[in-house]
């Protein structure tokens, strides 16, 4: 949900959930709870909003040998990816299942002895359940485990206020305002006439966010990878994808759109309430981050169009059982039911997380989905339509350290720190430094 990725939380969930995660780091499955006599307690290890809550309750209902407590919601990414590594290192305080961003996937594929073999435990049965390149994806290399059984996948689209462009004189109307922007060229457009309303807010959240998109659109489109080639070479200086987004990104920062609010910070979740920028792109997990930080009062005022240039993947997620688990067995039957298409399609009402799976994004539930949040949007086709087609983007050994040193370079430049050029040669210099530690 994937994942770098990824992905949804709150300010205060943050601060509780890392405080949660620090006091139980050798928590997780440690606790022969079923020697006791009573149910067995399984640990669920995630980031951001997974959506699961109800999904626990229902398994919980007809399985009451079964107790689910889940760790980490609203954590961010940066955050929970270290201590599942040091836990996956140490042996011990992981939680039963782990859920693991595909930004972050090949890198734990490298130590698949850590996590136990789904294929072991009938999970080829349920390929025809998920999209292929979402179910190759959780395989080893030589094809002979797999790590994970995939949960979401981040289709993208443009969410934005409909009461501030209104404020601007701009079209509010979704398919009107898709018009406005075929191309990231004529989204800078589009932001400089909003800019020019002085409606005291700026266009978008963030620089990083749009970078990210373009970056993973683009590179869609064109090589399948980002930062890494398919033969695991970093290629962050020479793979056109990568300097065409930070052109683009340099181009909105020049145009002065970006309210640089840090995305995930305490001044980004408080920038939602208060109305600060207008527009924000948003794969579909997004959708469920937004509706928290933006809260009630935000109610009707979002809506969402088309993202500019042609679609795009950005997340998505896998949940893994990892094999110091005492309770593995009852771990992978929770794993195959949450992503499950029933599973997925439960995740998608209750956080937006478009589904990976054909039959879920078939079903009615999905297709015919509106969001009430945003304005009655039908989610369900803006999404899951172009599901299938979607062009996953190869993530390297390093994805995730790298990518945040050319994120920090963006911030530089963003911020007035450093020039374009100086953020470029940081970007890669740094991205360098990264791969090779």
């Amino acid at each position: 949900m994937a994942t770098f990725s990824r992905r949804r939380l709150a300010a205060v969930a943050l601060v509780a959930a890392t405080a949660l995660l620090s006091t139980t780091a050798c928590g997780g499955g440690d606790d022969d709870d079923a020697g006791a006599g009573g149910p067995v307690t399984l640990t669920v290890d995630t980031f951001g909003q997974f959506g699961y809550e109800e999904l626990y309750k229902e398994y919980m209902a007809s399985h009451p040998d079964v107790k689910i407590v889940e760790r980490g919601t609203g954590s961010n990414l940066d955050e929970y990816s270290p201590k599942l590594t040091q836990w996956l290192a140490a042996g011990k305080g992981a939680g039963d299942i782990v859920a693991i961003e595909e930004g972050l996937l090949v890198e734990y594929k490298a130590n698949p002895q850590n996590f136990v073999n789904l294929l072991d435990h009938g999970a080829a049965d349920l390929k025809g359940n998920f999209l292929d390149w979402k179910w190759n994806q959780g395989l080893t290399a030589d094809g002979k485990q797999l790590i994970g059984l995939g949960t979401d996948v981040g289709g993208m689209a443009m969410c934005y206020r409909k009461d501030l462009f209104a404020k601007a004189g701009l079209p509010t109307e979704r398919d009107q305002v898709s018009k406005l922007w075929p191309t990231w060229q004529d989204y800078i457009k589009v932001g400089e006439q909003f800019k020019a309303k002085n409606t005291g807010a700026s266009f978008l959240d963030a620089a990083t966010n749009t970078f990210n998109t373009i970056l993973l659109q683009t590179a869609g489109n064109t090589s399948g990878y980002s930062y890494y080639d398919t033969n695991d070479n970093l290629v962050v200086d020479s793979n056109p994808a990568v300097k065409q987004a930070y052109d683009t990104t340099m181009d909105i920062i020049d145009s002065g759109l970006s309210g640089k609010y840090g995305s995930w910070s305490e001044e980004w979740v408080s920038a939602f309430k208060q109305s600060k920028f207008a527009t924000i792109a948003c794969p579909a997990w997004l959708t469920g981050v937004i509706e928290g930080n933006a809260g009630p009062a935000g109610k009707g005022k979002w809506d969402v169009a088309d993202v500019p240039g042609d679609g795009g993947n950005w997340g998505g997620s896998f949940l893994a059982v990892p094999k110091q688990s005492k309770h593995q067995a009852e771990a992978i039957e929770l794993v195959k039911f949450l992503t499950s298409a029933k599973g997925q399609i439960g995740a998608f009402k209750a956080k937006g997380a478009l589904p990976s799976s054909p039959q879920a994004l078939q079903d009615p539930a999905i297709v015919d989905s509106q969001n009430a949040y945003f304005s009655g949007a039908p989610v369900g086709k803006i999404f899951a339509a172009g599901a299938k087609d979607l062009k996953p983007v190869y993530m390297g050994p390093k994805n995730q350290a790298v990518r945040t040193e050319v994120e920090n370079a963006v911030r530089t430049v963003e911020l007035g720190q450093r020039s374009p050029e100086q953020g470029w040669t940081d970007a890669v210099t740094n991205a360098k430094k990264a791969a090779a530690k």
